[in-house]
């Protein structure tokens, strides 16, 4: 882990997760236990509207949670309309450690890395079914209430496991917008790491 993510993640505390929140975690914590147990792969999809902001933050910290416990996933995500990764989860990712480069413009391709050991996850914004995804065995773990709301069936997925936060999109253009760009990386970052912290291997 690169040394300035690994200063993040020592700062993370899941005593800060309120009780009700660990409820909403639980089944996440289930179902990856479930398929550890038999053996199948993991894979997780990470679904929001616009594949823009919480989603990706999502599929980023868990890959970089499960990695940290020692667990193999592969994590994804996809919305319902295709816009960009937006660039302030962008910069709140690069504050926190990860290291990060961008190819194009638009719907710029990002390469993140967490150490230099694995694999860099791909991210740019897509739909949920785009061919990168997965099409079957996967939990749809739905991050926006839009998404969740308005996407009542996702085919091909076993599961589908609403875990929403709060789009930290209100806040852009003002005062308060790189805080609340970190403070839900962080919150996502501590929920993720708790998650993989209870699953037994």
């Amino acid at each position: 882990m690169f040394q300035e993510l690994s200063n993040t993640i020592q700062k993370l505390d899941a005593e800060n997760i309120a009780s009700e929140r660990k409820k909403v975690l639980q089944p996440l914590i289930e179902y990856i236990q479930s398929k550890l147990t038999t053996g199948s792969e993991i894979k997780l999809n990470f679904i929001c509207t616009h594949n823009s902001r919480r989603s990706q933050l999502a599929q980023i910290w868990a890959k970089t949670a499960a990695s940290n416990y020692g667990i193999e996933i592969k994590s994804y995500s996809g919305g319902v309309e295709v816009t960009a990764f937006n660039e302030r989860a962008v910069e709140a990712l690069k504050k926190a450690g990860f290291q990060i480069t961008k190819e194009g413009d638009g719907n710029a391709y990002y390469s993140v890395s967490f150490d230099e050991n694995n694999a860099h996850i791909n991210a740019f914004s897509k739909t949920y079914d785009d061919p990168i995804n997965p099409t079957s065995a996967f939990a749809a773990v739905m991050t926006c209430s839009h998404a969740d709301e308005n996407c009542p069936f996702i085919a091909g997925a076993e599961i589908r496991l609403p875990i929403r936060y709060d789009d930290p999109k209100e806040y852009d253009d003002t005062p308060l917008e790189a805080s609340k760009y970190d403070e839900r990386s962080l919150q996502i970052a501590n929920e993720m790491f708790y998650v993989f912290s209870q699953v037994n291997k």
